[in-house]
């Protein structure tokens, strides 16, 4: 896969195992999103979704911030459009977004300082995240007159309700420690032992067959939405189509032969 820099607000870089970093890269502006960045997340995130050689993607920030939420400019400038065009706009984000959160691999965020507005979303569409334990968070939309509109359905599916009420209507900041509690974060850690606490996790991941991988997320996803009924004959479905796979099958014979499945033994 070409890394080649080719984008501005953005670096991403791929090793030898298939592990690609997106870093957020405009910390002048505490890597606030604007519609560059917008843009250029979309177009990475669907390039990863297509690069087989891709495993697992870990998102993270430069500089201090995470992410500060969207960019005061591009607000500005959007306050200025018809409403068409607000619209459109705003489309963007809620692609991005949506591209993020079916990614067919696992998305773990290293969540390097503090988040807020649509930093909190970006940490919502991640599958598992670690944060610095000395990082705060916030919602803080309602602060500016303006709504958590396009990340609302990734945060009120990842931390609830009655937790969103709690958090977005006053916009208050909370700590990393609540952000657990909350679901925010699946972890805090030490700014020490962050790097060692993401590569034991892309570690576990890497040992999970890809094509499986992505299937989950997209189980989780339907189950999630639909009834029992539904549910039973979806999942007796994906099962019996799992087992007659190649990975499927690949894997049941590794085991019996007591050898390493071939995605554990690429690289």
């Amino acid at each position: 896969m070409d890394t080649s820099p080719i984008y501005d607000t953005l670096r991403l870089d791929v090793d030898d195992r298939g592990v690609a970093t997106v870093t957020l890269d405009r910390p002048r502006y505490h890597n606030a999103l604007d519609d560059v960045m917008i843009g250029e997340l979309t177009v990475c995130a669907e390039r990863l979704a297509g690069d087989d050689e891709v495993r697992v993607v870990v998102l993270t920030g430069s500089g201090p911030t995470f992410c500060a939420g969207g960019d005061i400019r591009w607000f500005s400038r959007n306050v200025d459009l018809d409403r068409d065009g607000r619209i459109a706009q705003s489309a963007t984000l809620a692609r991005m977004l949506r591209e993020l959160d079916q990614l067919p691999k696992p998305l773990i965020g290293r969540i390097n300082g503090p988040a807020y507005g649509g930093g909190v979303g970006m940490i919502a569409v991640c599958d598992i995240t670690v944060g610095r334990a000395d990082a705060h968070f916030a919602l803080t939309e309602v602060r500016l007159g303006l709504i958590p509109a396009n990340i609302s359905p990734y945060v009120v599916a990842r931390m609830g309700p009655a937790a969103c009420r709690a958090t977005m209507l006053s916009g208050a900041r909370f700590d990393a420690a609540r952000a657990v509690a909350l679901g925010l974060l699946t972890e805090s850690a030490d700014a020490s032992v962050l790097d060692e606490r993401i590569d034991g996790l892309v570690a576990g991941h890497l040992e999970a067959a890809p094509g499986a991988v992505a299937e989950t997320k997209r189980l989780i996803e339907y189950v999630a939405g639909h009834g029992m009924d539904e549910n039973m004959t979806y999942t007796a479905e994906r099962l019996a189509d799992a087992w007659d796979g190649r990975e499927g099958r690949a894997g049941v014979r590794a085991f019996l032969d007591k050898v390493r499945p071939p995605w554990r033994s690429r690289r």
